[in-house]
């Protein structure tokens, strides 16, 4: 059951950009072969070491990574540690995954805010509707860029 702040909140869009299990099938790999090349030469004790420090920092990376939230709530993004009020948004578009490509690598502007993670193809982009020191616009990756565009463009009716 949530809090009551959480209750509180008016929530249009709420996303967790956890890692995918690839990932982590491919992190225990890794450390079974990193691992295996430490075991050769020292003692069981050793390699239980170093096997538990790989874990416990590549595990920490994956965990870390992927407890960042996208949220519409409020009238305010959150993207990570990020906020941006909503009215402060000109246009949020919802990008396939060409022009996430495009807009996160060789047409990137490096001034923009940007929160990408390489597991996921999909972003949106955010046109802000006035300065913003410097930054020109923000992408955020999504699984679902339209449905969080359209939490961002939509504004609640008005009371009364």
């Amino acid at each position: 059951m949530g809090s009551n702040r959480e209750q509180a909140r008016d929530t249009r869009y709420h996303e967790r950009l956890w890692v995918p299990v690839a990932y982590w099938v491919l992190s225990v790999v890794v450390i079974a072969l990193l691992g295996a090349e430490v075991f050769v030469g020292f003692s069981v004790a050793v390699a239980a070491g170093v096997y538990a420090v790989f874990a416990v920092v590549v595990g920490g990376f994956l965990l870390a990574w992927g407890r960042v939230r996208v949220e519409v709530a409020d009238e305010v993004l959150r993207a990570g540690p990020d906020e941006l009020p909503l009215t402060r948004i000109g246009e949020a578009i919802a990008l396939d995954p060409a022009q996430t490509k495009a807009l996160s690598g060789p047409r990137a502007d490096p001034a923009a805010r940007l929160l990408l993670r390489p597991y996921l193809k999909q972003a949106v982009y955010i046109g802000l509707a006035g300065p913003d020191a410097g930054v020109p616009y923000w992408l955020v990756a999504s699984r679902h860029p339209d449905e969080l565009a359209a939490a961002l463009t939509s504004r609640p009716a008005p009371v009364g």
